[in-house]
């Protein structure tokens, strides 16, 4: 099997190598047929591919401990979920997914524009090709998944693997990191086409329109791996967060980054022929951070909980990424004349500018991330010594940041396209400001007294205003023309223009979202050595140690505390959090438990015994609002997807005097 495996795997690579070159010689010699035989090459390395997948699963699944990743990453205790997640709980299976899900978006990429697009295609597949084989490369070579464990020149098996980090052993890994890797690597696809685009100098901007619902189902993957991300940090590593700018969780957000900026920034090239150049750097930066973020966790150049042990893969990496750099930078500078802006900023208070002021506002804060994440790293290679940088850096700067990005969130819709008057201004901003201050006020009234907690529940108030009058001012009209009542006015409007209002109801994601980062103004945290029956108290909460109970899982240890919970004097639950020790690997693991509430989390991590083994140490939070969270994600889930959905066309005719005929023409015109 694990020969098929290594050969399945070879033979990828030789074929991946094999398309890049049949694609681009075809296309220089115009000889179709190599052209054909790339796109053919692709669907082979997707075979490939596919099968060692599935024997990679096979042998972890059935517990093949001769296999070096099998013994690493399995145990015969563990639950077959977790056999299946081990695919990619380790270095080499996880670049094996890469590959695979690469081979894939690059399968149905080419199935799609069989058709279509033969001048620039070549170029595409080319593309997709050079980093497959890249991937390929890596699992064929340094870090193939199907070695074997030898002594001497025996195959042997070990009689039991190590088993899945602990960490790892949680729903929510089972989801997140191939969603996320459906992000990193989708994002490959906008780059290809626009890559093809720069180098064929296609006229008109084809590639963006073909693109589009790419870009935004990658960007919707890549928005829900972060989010279950965060969800495994705040259930599972039992500190209480939901992000902690570590330096892999910021390597996945800064595509995120970029990509939001590309998403609203094609809307200029669309609209009005500007920022060519600019949409070329967005995307082509989005392509190397995804690129960077794998390299991040692979390299051994950060410390985190989510990246791998040191590997010699790092090497390979900075080559991939220089010669990308280079070359992209070289198309840009050659086509600076194909890219020119077909019309210029016209004013400073249009909707064009607040669309720059958003991209400039989103690099700024990609910048900082950045900068605060290499930063250790850039001083250990100057100094030689690693001056790290923590939480409070990236909470100082990218406080104020987003705070100003919410701000632009509610401006947009508000300021007409190439310029506004003052009156129209006055009467646009009138009530989301009247909203804002109200709402800052009454807060202040009740005790909220935070500067950046006021001003985030004021901005949120702003911009969830703004989106409500959009949707009024539309429903409105088009209740007063049907007779519909507002809710059918309403849905009707946002099927006129899918992706228009479903960008808003993203924006009103974001808004509950950022209500939820702001509770983390108010959190309480206390730890306490209780013993059975004792209390303590944390914020209005009352908590009583009713049972200390062990026991033996089989594929680990457990203890667990039973703790009632009072509130007024009357017992409202209990919370039972558990510490585990798996066996394999004797790596303890925390199972927290929480009281989710929409107003606040009520979080109990059970850390162990103290020392002397008499009592219990219980680590207790009050986490306000951090509901709300996950409640925007679904929101912003939603409006993606109503964005996806096609615009409904009414037809409309026109009529036109022709010769002294009266001429029926039908036009599809979109409704705004």
């Amino acid at each position: 099997m694990e020969n098929i495996g290594a050969l399945a795997l070879i033979l990828s690579f030789c074929l991946a190598v094999y398309s890049v070159i049949a694609s681009l010689v075809g296309k220089w010699k115009s000889r179709p047929f190599l052209v054909v035989s790339a796109e053919r090459a692709v669907y082979a390395v997707w075979g490939l591919l596919t099968t060692a997948s599935g024997l990679l699963i096979y042998a972890l699944l059935t517990g093949d401990f001769r296999l070096v990743y099998v013994a690493q990453n399995t145990n015969r205790e563990m639950p077959a979920i977790y056999k299946f997640t081990a695919w990619w709980g380790g270095q080499e299976g996880s670049l094996l997914l890469w590959a695979w899900i690469l081979s894939s978006y690059a399968a149905i990429v080419v199935f799609q524009n069989r058709n279509k697009f033969r001048q620039m295609m070549p170029y595409v597949v080319a593309t997709l090709m050079i980093t497959q084989a890249f991937f390929c490369a890596l699992i064929t070579f340094p870090m193939s998944p199907f070695e074997v464990i030898a002594v001497g020149k025996e195959i042997t098996a070990v009689p039991d693997g190590r088993g899945l980090n602990p960490l790892l052993q949680y729903w929510t890994m089972a989801i997140h990191p191939p969603t996320l890797y459906l992000g990193y690597v989708g994002f490959i696809v906008p780059f290809a086409f626009a890559m093809g685009s720069l180098i064929t100098k296609q006229p008109g901007d084809s590639w963006i329109h073909t693109t589009r619902r790419w870009t935004l189902v990658t960007w919707l993957f890549q928005s829900t791996g972060i989010l279950l991300g965060a969800g495994w940090a705040y259930a599972v590593l039992g500190w209480g967060g939901y992000w902690g700018w570590d330096p892999v969780e910021n390597a996945s957000l800064l595509p995120w980054i970029t990509a939001t900026a590309f998403l609203h920034s094609v809307m200029m090239q669309e609209k009005k022929g500007m920022m060519k150049v600019w949409n070329m750097v967005l995307i082509s930066a989005t392509f190397l951070l995804c690129i960077f973020g794998t390299f991040l966790t692979r390299s051994g150049i950060v410390s985190s909980v989510h990246a791998f042990a040191q590997s010699p893969i790092g090497t390979w990496f900075v080559i991939f990424l220089a010669i990308h750099i280079a070359v992209i930078v070289y198309l840009i500078l050659d086509r600076l004349d194909f890219l020119k802006s077909e019309s210029h900023l016209e004013s400073v208070v249009s909707r064009e500018s607040s669309f720059l002021f958003n991209n400039l506002i989103l690099l700024a804060s990609c910048f900082s991330i950045l900068w605060g994440t290499l930063f250790p790293v850039i001083s250990e290679a100057v100094t030689g010594e690693k001056i790290s940088v923590d939480a409070p850096f990236f909470n100082r700067v990218n406080i104020p940041i987003g705070l100003f990005l919410l701000f632009l969130t509610g401006v947009g819709p508000l300021i007409a396209w190439r310029r506004s008057s003052v009156e129209s201004l006055k009467k646009a901003f009138l009530w989301p400001t009247v909203g804002m201050l109200v709402t800052m006020a009454v807060l202040g009234g009740f005790g909220v007294l935070h500067p950046y907690a006021l001003l985030s529940f004021g901005l949120c108030a702003f911009v969830t205003l703004t989106v409500i009058i959009e949707f009024l001012k539309g429903s409105k009209a088009i209740s007063g023309k049907t007779g519909q009542n507002i809710l059918s006015a309403m849905v009707e409007l946002t099927h006129r223009n899918t992706r228009r209002y479903g960008g808003y109801l993203v924006h009103i994601g974001i808004v509950i979202m950022f209500i939820g980062f702001t509770g983390a103004a108010f959190n309480k945290d206390r730890t306490v050595e209780v013993m059975k029956n004792e209390t303590f108290d944390i914020g209005r909460y009352t908590l009583k140690i009713d049972e200390i109970k062990s026991g033996d899982h089989g594929n680990y240890t457990w203890s667990h505390a039973a703790i009632d919970i009072y509130q007024g004097g009357q017992k409202i639950g209990t919370l039972e959090p558990e510490q585990r020790l798996y066996k394999a690997d004797r790596q303890p693991s925390s199972v927290v438990s929480i009281r989710r509430r929409l107003h606040e989390d009520l979080y109990l991590n059970f850390a162990g015994m103290n020392n002397e083994g008499t009592k219990a140490v219980i680590q207790a939070y009050v986490f306000p609002l951090v509901s709300w969270i996950w409640i925007g994600f679904w929101v912003l889930f939603v409006g993606t997807l109503v964005c996806l959905v096609p615009s409904k066309v009414r037809y409309s005719y026109a009529k036109t005097q022709v010769v002294g005929q009266v001429v029926r023409k039908e036009s599809p015109v979109a409704q705004p």
